[in-house]
C-alpha cells in the first residue's frame, strides 16, 4: 500500500496516511477539523535493486565494435 502525504491549507499540519488505491482521499484536518486536507506532490521512496533492473542489465555498455575490431564493422580495422 502506498503512503500518502497530507497537509492542511488552513492549520499547516502534515501527516503521511497509508492508503489503498481504492480509497478516498482524506478531506478532514485531524487537527483542526477543517475540510482543508490534501494529498501533496513528493517524491516516490523506492530503489530498484538486484538484477533485470537499469543499472545491471540496461546500462549503456560499450559494443563489441568499440572494443575490439570486427569485420561486420563499415569501418573494420578503424577502430581506436
Amino acid at each position: 500500500m502506498p503512503i500518502y502525504e497530507y497537509r492542511c491549507s488552513s492549520c499547516g499540519a502534515q501527516k503521511d496516511v497509508m492508503q489503498k488505491f481504492s480509497d478516498e482521499p482524506l478531506t478532514k484536518c485531524p487537527e483542526c477539523g477543517q475540510e482543508t486536507f490534501s494529498k501533496q506532490l513528493s517524491a516516490a521512496g523506492f530503489q530498484l535493486k538486484g538484477s533485470g533492473y537499469y543499472v545491471t542489465d540496461f546500462k549503456n555498455k560499450p559494443s563489441q565494435c568499440e572494443t575490439s575490431p570486427c569485420a561486420t564493422c563499415p569501418s573494420a580495422g578503424a577502430h581506436s
